[in-house]
């Protein structure tokens, strides 16, 4: 039996150790579809798990890697054919199901996107969850109200996978967008994909009073901790919180004014439990009407044998952009 490269973490004691492994498909776990993995992505969660900075996977020993597009190899189940181009994100892979760092992976059918029409598998990889999970803090907020009439929306975090995508959807459907980074030399770059505004995180006042004035329709939050306690303080009257992730902490310290004296709503992002129907449709748009076009120029492609070396800059935060993995 032929075997293909793959990057396996494992549990050693308390450390965990992520080496390139030969593996063969009868190694692989359940699912109707094989698939001939072409690219991943790195995710901020990716990096947690294959350095242990995190407790992110379920089950060792498992293949990383929470993204891949490739093209089917064979499959039991009719909806996939051979020579399909197809996306998994999200459910258990990459992180108790063996995933997208690999030549090859067998995945549930139940799991899995067609790529739409037009999308390639670098195309597919340069969103990822990141950009997919801006994908979906936008509809929710469009969803629950907001709208282009309604004020600025803040994305915060903005030099990362989701900020830079959901700072790009929000400017195409004619949002003012107000960007915060901690990376000041980035701002031309923020400008450049849509954001109307660029503030330095550390550089502007974060009122702790309960009620805050009244700024921001929408916000996409990154971050968590001391930021999403002060968005909740600053919305408009019906403004939308996307909560998204906790790089700066998981905890919120706020009072309930905001939520019953400015009906402010906050909405958690899940992108792992998606209905499979929002996440066609979703897909569809960022082949479509929600194309960031300015993505792929912020990509930066590193090939299968660098994607160790990658982890500790995300870790770190010190990633701008996106970066694919050019699997096979």
């Amino acid at each position: 039996m032929s075997t293909f490269k793959a990057y396996l973490t494992s549990q050693e004691g308390k450390s965990v150790k992520t080496e390139l492994v030969d593996m063969t498909t009868d190694q692989l776990d359940e699912g109707e579809v094989l698939i001939d993995v072409k690219h991943s992505t790195v995710n901020y969660k990716d990096a947690l798990s294959a350095t242990g900075a995190g407790r992110i996977i379920r089950r060792f020993p498992c293949v990383g890697g929470i993204d891949l597009a490739g093209t089917v190899a064979s499959s039991s189940d009719p909806a996939f054919k051979p020579g399909d181009t197809v996306i998994a994100t999200s459910y258990d892979v990459g992180v108790a199901h063996h995933g997208g760092y690999a030549q090859k992976a067998r995945i549930p059918a139940a799991w899995l996107v067609k790529a739409p029409a037009g999308m390639t598998t670098f195309d597919a990889m340069s969103y990822g969850t990141a950009g997919f999970t801006a994908a979906l803090a936008v509809h929710r907020m469009q969803h629950d109200g907001l709208s282009p009439d309604k004020g600025p929306v803040l994305v915060n975090g903005a030099t990362g996978g989701v900020g830079m995508v959901a700072i790009e959807i929000l400017a195409k459907l004619g949002y003012d967008v107000v960007a915060v980074t901690g990376k000041e030399k980035d701002a031309d770059l923020l400008k450049s994909i849509g954001a109307k505004e660029v503030l330095v995180r550390g550089q502007f006042e974060m009122t702790e009073k309960p009620l805050g004035p009244e700024t921001y329709a929408g916000a996409v939050d990154n971050l968590g901790g001391e930021q999403l306690s002060w968005l909740t303080r600053v919305m408009k009257v019906g403004g939308t919180i996307a909560s998204v992730g906790l790089a700066q902490g998981w905890e919120v310290k706020t009072t309930v004014m905001p939520f019953i004296l400015r009906g402010v709503l906050l909405l958690g992002i899940d992108s792992v439990n998606c209905p499979m129907s929002l996440r066609r449709e979703l897909w569809g748009k960022l082949a479509n009407e929600w194309k960031c076009d300015k993505l792929a120029s912020h990509c930066r492609t590193v090939s299968f044998a660098e994607l160790p070396t990658v982890f500790d800059a995300y870790v770190k935060g010190a990633v701008t952009g996106r970066t694919v993995v050019q699997v096979s």
